[in-house]
């Protein structure tokens, strides 16, 4: 297959993304709609993560069997090994850190700043001093950049995929990962925005993620699956795909744990419950989806 198709392919694969977006710029829902958004939000990346550990366990299994049938050695279950737990680690622990520093970032204040007392019509420290860039963002805001950088990683090794198959001539395959990935990304589209149904200010009032927000998001979760396309019509390599998408399970799982947290504060676990298995009713009926076609 040609470059040229095959970048067609990676950017259908991607741009579904967009259609689950505007869910995003709905304006004060129901605080039970936004509990349920929220936890099928969940579902989607529990089935996120399950897809993508399955796909970067395949190399460590083949390698294993490969050493009870007497093909190979034991040095590629290793390696592989190793590239999945720090693949996962990393993913997890750099979210942690990130929201760590950026905690500390909105809560700083100017040096000095507690030693000159406001005087009547003083501006406040927060007044003169603003917080900047990422740290000026509401809670929800931040997390729904995790979850597209997650799923952005998630969707790299999904692009080097679908240019692997075009490379050898796997048009049918290709294709068909084309649709199932497809699928996917719709159902991520929704997943990434979920937080910022529920993003208000200091005053109550609903914040209105603009259109152009959404569509960074949309660049930053769906792009990669372009950019792995072209990566992978050019060379293919099973060890760049566990690394990425053990990154991006150890990263979702760092978002899962945050969105539960919010379910956990509304203490309605039964919306909660609801919400994950319609999200992995989702996920789960693109898979069968894509495997009843034949892939």
């Amino acid at each position: 297959m040609s470059l040229s198709m095959t970048l067609l392919l990676g950017f259908i694969a991607g741009v579904t993304i967009l259609l689950g977006l505007p869910v995003g710029r709905m304006r004060k829902p129901a605080p039970s709609l936004r509990l349920l958004l929220n936890a099928i939000a969940v579902g989607v990346l529990v089935f996120l993560v399950w897809d993508v550990l399955s796909e970067a366990w395949e190399p460590i299994d083949e390698a294993l069997s490969s050493l009870h049938e007497g093909h190979g050695g034991l040095g590629a279950a290793i390696g592989y090994g190793v590239l999945f737990i720090v693949g996962i680690a990393v993913g997890l622990f750099t979210l942690v850190w990130y929201e760590r520093w950026m905690g500390r970032q909105v809560a700083a204040k100017p040096a000095g700043a507690a030693s000159r007392p406001n005087g009547p019509g003083a501006m406040t420290v927060g007044e003169v001093h603003p917080p900047r860039g990422l740290a000026s963002w509401s809670s929800a805001k931040r997390l729904s950049l995790l979850i597209a950088v997650g799923i952005g990683l998630h969707n790299f090794a999904e692009g080097l995929a679908i240019g692997q198959a075009a490379a050898v001539g796997q048009i049918a395959l290709a294709l068909m990962l084309v649709i199932g990935f497809g699928l996917h990304n719709a159902t991520e589209g929704f997943g990434i925005v979920a937080p910022l149904t529920a993003d208000v200010d200091e005053d109550g009032r609903a914040r209105t993620p603009s259109w152009r927000f959404l569509l960074t998001l949309g660049l930053i979760g769906g792009g990669p699956t372009f950019v792995g396309t072209v990566i992978g019509h050019g060379f293919t390599n099973e060890a760049l795909s566990v690394v990425f998408l053990t990154l991006a399970a150890g990263s979702i799982l760092y978002v899962i744990t945050q969105l539960i947290g919010v379910a956990a504060r509304a203490k309605r676990s039964d919306l909660l419950a609801y919400g994950i298995v319609l999200g992995l009713l989702a996920g789960f009926l693109t898979d069968a989806i894509v495997t009843a076609a034949g892939v």
